[in-house]
C-alpha cells in the first residue's frame, strides 16, 4: 500500500539529479514518514476498527471534520487510483507501443480495474498473498541491477562525473519523493480484518520504514553510475538503467534485464492498485454506520465478508479519471492526502486530551508534547510543497483544483445535514 518499488522514481532524478534525489529518499522517511508511522501505530491499536483513519477524526473531531477526511480520502483516492493504470499502460507500451495513447489504453485501464475488482471480491487473504509474491517478484531485478551496478568497471562509473548537470526543479522532486512514501495510513482502514492489530500494526510500520527507504535508496545509487544522465530519466526509463548494466556482463544480459524491470514495472502498478482497493473500499462502509451513506454501501459477500458494493462503486469513479497525466495527477493526489493527514495527526493530539485514559497498546513517548512534536515534520514539509507549487503556473491550477475540492467536501456536508438533521449519529 506503500510501495511498489524504485518504479515511480524516475522524474525524481530528472528533477533533482542522482546527488540530490538520494538526499531525498534519504531524509524524507526520517521528517514525513516515520512521524506517520508513530501515529498510525498509536491509533491503530487503540482503535482497530474498520475505516481507520476516518474512525480515528470522527471520534476525536466530531461528524463535520470525520466527513471531511473521508471526502479528502476519497477525493485523493480518485487521482492516486488513476496512477496505477497509467504507469502500468507506461511500463506495457514497451512491449507494444500502441498501448499507449488513444482508446486502446482507456480499455486496458478499465481491464487491470476490473480483474483486481475480481481479485479483492474473492477476500482479503488472497489480495495479501498475492501482494507478497508480486513484491517478491518485482524486486528481483532490482537485485540484480544493484548487485552489477556496484560492480561496474571504474570506468564505466566515471561516466557519471561528465554527464550533463540538470536544472534542479525542486516542485517536482518535492512531490514525487511525497508520493513515493506516503500512504502509510492507508493499512489502518482494514484494522478490523487484521489478527492481533495491537502488535502487527507497530511491527509491520516500523520495519516498513527502513525497508521501503533501502528498496528506493540503494537502485538509485546503483543507477547514478551508469552514466545515464539526469536529464534523460523519465518515466520507465529503469529500463534503460537495466540494459545499460546489464550490458556490462553482456548484450543478451542487458536486453533480458530490461525485460524483466519492464515487467515489474507492470507487476508493480497492478499490485499497489489491487491492494489500495482493499484500504480504500472499507472507508465508505465505516460511514454507513454513521448514517453518511446508504446502507446499501455496506453490503458485504456471506462467504468472505468483503464490502462488494462499495469496491464496485468506488472502482467506477477510479475508472473516470485514468486519462488524466501523470504529473498532475501526482500533484493532486499529494496536495488531498496532505490535508487529510493533517487532520490525523489533530485527532491524535486531540483523544490525548480528550481521552487521556484510553487504551494504547502502542503509546507515543513524550505525551501530548511528543504527539505536537512529530507533527512538525510532515506539516513542514506540506508546508514547502505548497509554498513551491504556488510559483509554478502547472502546479499553481493544481492547487486551485484541490482548494475546490476541499470546499465541496464543507458544502456537501452541510447540504446533507439540511436533508438529515441526524446525520453523523450512529444508524442502529
Amino acid at each position: 500500500m506503500v510501495a511498489g518499488g524504485p518504479y515511480g522514481l524516475e522524474d525524481l532524478v530528472s528533477a533533482a539529479g542522482y546527488r540530490n534525489a538520494i538526499l531525498l529518499l534519504v531524509i524524507t522517511p526520517l521528517i514525513w514518514s516515520l512521524p506517520v508511522t508513530l501515529m498510525v501505530s498509536e491509533l491503530s491499536t487503540a482503535m482497530p476498527e474498520d475505516g481507520g483513519y476516518y474512525v480515528w477524526v470522527r471520534r476525536a473531531l466530531g461528524p463535520f471534520w470525520g466527513f471531511q477526511e473521508a471526502w479528502l480520502s476519497f477525493a485523493a483516492s480518485l487521482f492516486d487510483m488513476a496512477l496505477y493504470p497509467t504507469l502500468f499502460i507506461l511500463y506495457l507500451s514497451r512491449f507494444w507501443p500502441a498501448a499507449k495513447g488513444g482508446t486502446l489504453s482507456i480499455w486496458i485501464g478499465i481491464g487491470l480495474i476490473a480483474v483486481c475488482v475480481g481479485i479483492n471480491l474473492l477476500g482479503i487473504r488472497l489480495v495479501g498473498a498475492g501482494s507478497l509474491a508480486m513484491t517478491l517478484a518485482l524486486l528481483l531485478p532490482f537485485a540484480i541491477l544493484v548487485g552489477i551496478g556496484f560492480c561496474l568497471h571504474p570506468q564505466v562509473a566515471a561516466v557519471v562525473s561528465t554527464a550533463p548537470a540538470v536544472k534542479i526543479s525542486w516542485i517536482a522532486g518535492i512531490y514525487v519523493v511525497m508520493w513515493n512514501y506516503m500512504g502509510w495510513d492507508n493499512a489502518s482502514t482494514i484494522a478490523g480484518e487484521v489478527d492481533r492489530p495491537q502488535r502487527t500494526y507497530p511491527l509491520a510500520m516500523l520495519g516498513s520504514v527502513l525497508l521501503v527507504a533501502a528498496t528506493y535508496i540503494i537502485p538509485v545509487a546503483a543507477a547514478a553510475r551508469t552514466g545515464i544522465a539526469p536529464g534523460d530519466w523519465d518515466t520507465g526509463s529503469w529500463v534503460n538503467a537495466g540494459r545499460a548494466v546489464g550490458g556490462w556482463i553482456s548484450p543478451n544480459a542487458g536486453q533480458a534485464l530490461a525485460i524483466a524491470i519492464t515487467a515489474g514495472g507492470m507487476i508493480s502498478a497492478f499490485s499497489m492498485f489491487n491492494a489500495l482497493i482493499l484500504s480504500y473500499s472499507r472507508v465508505p462502509v465505516a460511514m454507513v454506520q454513521d448514517g453518511f451513506l446508504p446502507r446499501f454501501m455496506g453490503r458485504r459477500t456471506r462467504r468472505t465478508g468483503v464490502p462488494w458494493v462499495a469496491i464496485i462503486v468506488c472502482a467506477i469513479f477510479w475508472g473516470i479519471f485514468i486519462r488524466l497525466g501523470f504529473e498532475q495527477l501526482l500533484l493532486l493526489d499529494a496536495t488531498l492526502y496532505g490535508l487529510s493527514l493533517l487532520l490525523e495527526f489533530a485527532a491524535l493530539i486531540a483523544l490525548r486530551v480528550r481521552e487521556p485514559n484510553m487504551p494504547r497498546p502502542y503509546k507515543l513517548p513524550g505525551g501530548i508534547p511528543g504527539c505536537i512534536l512529530i507533527t512538525l515534520g510532515p506539516a513542514a514539509v506540506l508546508c514547502i510543497a505548497f509554498y513551491k507549487g504556488l510559483s509554478d503556473d502547472g502546479a499553481r491550477k493544481g492547487l486551485i483544483i484541490c482548494a475546490i475540492l476541499t470546499a465541496a467536501g464543507v458544502v456537501l456536508y452541510f447540504a446533507a445535514k439540511g436533508l438529515n438533521p441526524r446525520l453523523g449519529e450512529p444508524v442502529t
